[in-house]
């Protein structure tokens, strides 16, 4: 049986909507899942636009795309995991197990991964084959265009709750669609001040909309001066970077508070310079460097999050697109006019 699949197709700018075969040869700790939606990534971008990070890293022809949800409807014979029926979404990380770092249980730094969409075949399709050890079982009754998103919600989890932001002054840098879930995190786990710092009016609206309190735009303010000033001359206590952005983390170490926290998501082709005897270690501040999720902790805490209605997922999504619209949801990504974008596979026999 064959499939429609998005793939990068060659060594270039764009992708081609193809046919393929259904993935459906299972091992015997295989799932095959019926993809109901699947989500746009910054990653997914980098690889359509071909940049140089994508060129060094991705080999096609493969099936792109790692963010979705989908139903269970076949499995291989030793899966206990999950059963027929089941809506389930994924760990992108297919992780060795037997690393140093597997071994103790930070499946999230391990030596071997490989990622589903970058190094093999993803979820920009109509089935995709995975492991049963990377699925996550969701609640019944939740839309899985909000399902989908939670590998890059798992991110942002994972950046603002790694320190105690609870009662805290907190920034937020960068405000592309997971800055935007790490303002509404921030707002949802009871942070005293959400300041998210970003120079886009489309985003800067959006960020106001899910719980921020104050928005410092560096194109007009000063950005040090006016987190100090909204922070009576202290600094924050935690920040969370998604930006990525050199001038924007090299500020942060000037208003960031005496003993305090900053953990960065955000990825950088440029070399940072801070004062690190002034800024780092006199002022006593911790660095934490966020890779993906933690397994399973992060997906615990998105679960409790989803189905305690705590976030405001329907201003996070803000486009619902058919598999075969990629191209033009890739385009409303690259605009900066959105929040996520959700591609819906369309099953047509």
């Amino acid at each position: 049986m064959n499939m429609t699949a998005v793939i990068k197709d060659k060594r270039d700018v764009g992708c081609k909507i193809v046919k393929r075969e259904v993935p459906d040869t299972l091992g015997d700790n295989d799932v095959l899942i019926k993809v109901l939606a699947t989500s746009i990534c910054g990653t997914d971008v980098h690889i359509y636009k071909w940049d140089k990070w994508s060129q060094e890293r991705v080999n096609p022809p493969n099936i792109m795309g790692h963010e979705f949800a989908g139903e269970v409807v076949k499995i291989g014979r030793k899966v206990t995991k999950v059963k027929l029926g089941d809506i389930v979404s994924s760990e992108t990380h297919l992780v060795c197990g037997t690393c140093e770092f597997c071994l103790r249980g930070e499946y999230h730094i391990c030596e071997n991964t490989k990622i589903i969409g970058v190094d093999v075949d993803g979820c920009f399709a109509e089935y995709i084959k995975m492991p049963e050890f990377n699925l996550i079982v969701n609640k019944k009754g939740i839309d899985p265009k909000y399902l989908s998103i939670q590998e890059p919600l798992g991110n942002a989890v994972h950046t603002m709750m790694h320190f105690d932001i609870k009662d805290k002054d907190v920034a937020v840098i960068g405000c592309g669609p997971i800055g935007l879930m790490g303002v509404n995190i921030a707002k949802a786990v009871g942070a005293k001040k959400v300041i998210a710092i970003e120079v886009k009016p489309y985003r800067i609206e959006m960020a106001k909309k899910l719980g921020a309190d104050i928005v410092i735009n560096p194109l007009v303010e000063d950005v040090v001066k006016r987190v100090l000033e909204e922070t009576n001359g202290k600094g924050v206590d935690v920040i969370g970077e998604f930006s990525g952005n050199k001038s924007a983390i090299e500020a942060a170490f000037k208003y960031i508070k005496r003993g305090g926290k900053m953990s960065m998501l955000g990825i950088t082709p440029d070399h940072v310079t801070f004062d690190i005897s002034n800024d780092f270690i006199f002022k006593g501040i911790t660095m934490y460097g966020v890779v993906g999720r933690r397994l399973f902790d992060t997906w615990d805490k998105v679960g409790y999050l989803i189905n305690h209605h705590m976030l405001d997922l329907e201003t996070i999504v803000t486009h619902v697109l058919p598999l075969e619209d990629v191209k033009k949801g890739m385009e409303i990504m690259i605009s900066g006019q959105s929040g996520k974008v959700v591609l819906i596979p369309s099953h047509k026999e």
